[in-house]
């Protein structure tokens, strides 16, 4: 099976081919960080525009990459949701044009599900049941993947995402956007142990996750010690990295021991983050739980992870009709 995966929740603009769910033929993702570094943030309608711009062109590159036409498509999958409804639209007219055009089968993928399938993109995809921790600048939430296509909401953020606190920190230090990869490196220079930015607890028992409060703590210190030298930046963000990487770590673990399951996936943008690797891969081993991490390339939004979740669906007989819609606030699961 043959099929095209479209990807244009946020601000990166993709196109990707799969054959058989699994196999990577050609991937194309044309990102917006330089449009939107000077906002320090996405900004929805700058996304919007520049999605229309560039999404014919990135689905051309992606087929003439794979070396296919769109008459060898056995499908077409691409992201209804969640995402910024702008840049939603501009991918799900896009898709529902080329399935009529071309009279080929269409279904929505969840952008949720579509990081999730990313871990089978590897070579040591994950078996059912799993517990999988999906971490991005939009979400951060815990999903028990009982079987293909079933999933229950174990936990989630109740503010920020993670990757939201770290653009927003790297917005406070004057680092630039996006946060991620900017923290992570300024953080190789400084002491993680160097302040104590206090970690969420929360006391009803969910396994949920909280950033807001380190976040403000980041914002008093930084206030309280301007102006901050290069080694105080650097110290601000290891210590700020480290509580987030901790927390992350701590609640997955502590989910997965719960419920029981002895496999783990970490996926979503913030998982391309290396200590968060280290520290979740490390704390697996040491609880009898086998890891398993998408390459960081896979982490990040792409149509690879679309298509292969789509793949999935196409398999099991799902279709969407041409009225189908964006949907920016698409729940996975309840």
């Amino acid at each position: 099976m043959i099929v095209l995966g479209i990807e244009s929740s946020c601000d990166e603009t993709a196109a990707a081919v799969l054959t058989d769910g699994r196999r990577i033929v050609s991937s194309v993702v044309a990102s917006q960080d330089a449009i939107h570094a000077p906002y320090g943030g996405v900004v929805p309608e700058l996304a919007s525009r520049r999605h229309l711009e560039v999404i014919t062109p990135v689905i051309a590159q992606a087929l003439r990459d794979a070396g296919v036409t769109l008459a060898d498509l056995d499908g077409i999958a691409v992201t209804q949701g969640p995402g910024l409804v702008g840049s939603l639209l501009i991918g799900c007219s896009v898709a529902k044009s080329l399935a009529w055009v071309h009279k080929k089968p269409l279904v929505g993928v969840n952008h949720l599900e579509g990081h999730i399938y990313a871990s089978f993109l590897t070579e040591d995809p994950p078996e059912h049941p799993f517990l999988a921790l999906v971490v991005s600048g939009g979400h951060t939430a815990l999903y028990h993947a009982k079987r293909p296509r079933e999933y229950d909401l174990v936990g989630q953020t109740r503010d920020d995402a993670a990757g939201e606190a770290f653009d927003k920190v790297a917005k406070l230090l004057g680092l630039g956007f996006p946060g991620g990869p900017i923290i992570q490196k300024t953080a190789e220079r400084g002491d993680p142990r160097s302040i104590a930015f206090p970690l969420a607890h929360i006391t009803d028992g969910a396994h949920d996750f909280s950033f807001s409060g380190i976040k403000t703590s980041v914002s008093l210190y930084v206030k309280g010690h301007r102006p901050l030298s290069e080694a105080q930046v650097a110290d601000v963000a290891a210590s700020f990295q480290a509580a987030v990487v901790k927390m992350l770590v701590r609640r997955t673990l502590r989910a997965a021991l719960h419920l029981g399951t002895k496999r783990v996936v970490l996926t979503g943008g913030v998982a391309a983050n290396g200590p968060l690797r280290a520290a979740l891969a490390a704390e697996a081993e040491e609880h009898g739980v086998r890891l398993h991490i998408p390459p960081p390339r896979l982490c990040t939004d792409n149509a690879a992870m679309i298509a292969a979740a789509g793949t999935e669906r196409l398999r099991a007989g799902e279709r969407a009709p041409l009225g189908m819609n964006a949907i920016p606030d698409l729940t996975l699961a309840a």
